[in-house]
C-alpha cells in the first residue's frame, strides 16, 4: 500500500515538473514577439535621445549666435565711442580755427604797419612802440590757444608748410632755401591754418 502512494507521488511530482517546465519555457514566438518588443523598445530610447541631441545642439548654436551678435553690439558700441570721443577732442582743439582765420588779418595789418613806420622818427616812436605791444599781445593770446607762427627765412623749402610766391636765383645759398617771407604763416595745434607765402632760391 505504501509503495503505491510511493508511486502515486512520484507521477504526482513528475507531472508537477512538466507542467512547470511547459509553463517555464515560453514558445519560440513568443520569444521572438519579446525580443521585438525589447528592440522597439530600445529604438524609441535611441530616437529619443537623438532628438535631445539635436534639440541641444540648435540650442548650443543659438547661444554662440547671440555670444557673437553681443559681442558685435559691444564692438559698434565702443567704436561709437571712441568716435564721439575724437570729435569732442577735435572739437577742443579745432573748435576756433574758424576765429582764428579771421583774426590773422588783423594781425597781417599790425605787421605791415610797424614795417612803414620809420623807426628814426622820434615822433612815431611811440606810435611804434603802442603797435609792437599790440601784436605782442596779440600773438601772446593765439599762442595760449595753441596756435604756432611759421617764419621760415633762411630755412629750407617745405611744400606743406610754405607757398612758393617766386624763384630768384641766388648762389650764395643752397637751391630750395627760403629767402623771404612775404606774410607768415600759422599753425593750429599742429594743422596748418595758413602757409607761409615765401620767396625761394635756385641755382643761377
Amino acid at each position: 500500500m505504501a509503495k503505491e502512494r510511493s508511486e502515486e507521488e512520484q507521477i504526482e511530482t513528475g507531472d508537477q515538473v512538466e507542467q512547470a517546465a511547459e509553463v517555464e519555457t515560453p514558445s519560440a514566438e513568443e520569444q521572438q514577439a519579446a525580443e521585438e518588443a525589447l528592440a522597439e523598445e530600445l529604438a524609441g530610447d535611441t530616437g529619443e535621445e537623438s532628438a535631445l541631441e539635436e534639440e541641444i545642439a540648435s540650442l548650443q548654436q543659438q547661444l554662440a549666435d547671440h555670444k557673437d551678435m553681443v559681442l558685435r553690439a559691444q564692438a559698434e558700441v565702443q567704436n561709437a565711442r571712441r568716435r564721439a570721443q575724437q570729435d569732442v577732442e577735435k572739437a577742443h582743439k579745432f573748435g576756433v580755427e574758424k576765429l582764428i582765420k579771421e583774426l590773422l588779418p588783423v594781425v597781417d595789418n599790425l605787421e605791415r604797419a610797424l614795417s612803414s613806420i620809420n623807426s628814426d622818427d622820434e615822433a612815431q616812436k611811440a606810435v611804434a612802440e603802442g603797435i609792437e605791444l599790440t601784436q605782442k599781445s596779440f600773438i601772446d593770446t593765439l599762442t595760449k590757444s595753441g596756435v604756432e607762427v611759421i617764419d621760415p627765412a633762411g630755412e629750407p623749402f617745405d611744400p606743406e608748410l610754405h607757398q612758393a610766391m617766386t624763384q630768384v636765383p641766388n648762389p650764395d645759398v643752397e637751391p630750395n632755401t627760403v629767402l623771404d617771407c612775404f606774410q607768415k604763416g600759422y599753425r593750429l595745434n599742429g594743422r596748418l591754418v595758413r602757409p607761409a607765402m615765401v620767396v625761394v632760391s635756385k641755382a643761377p
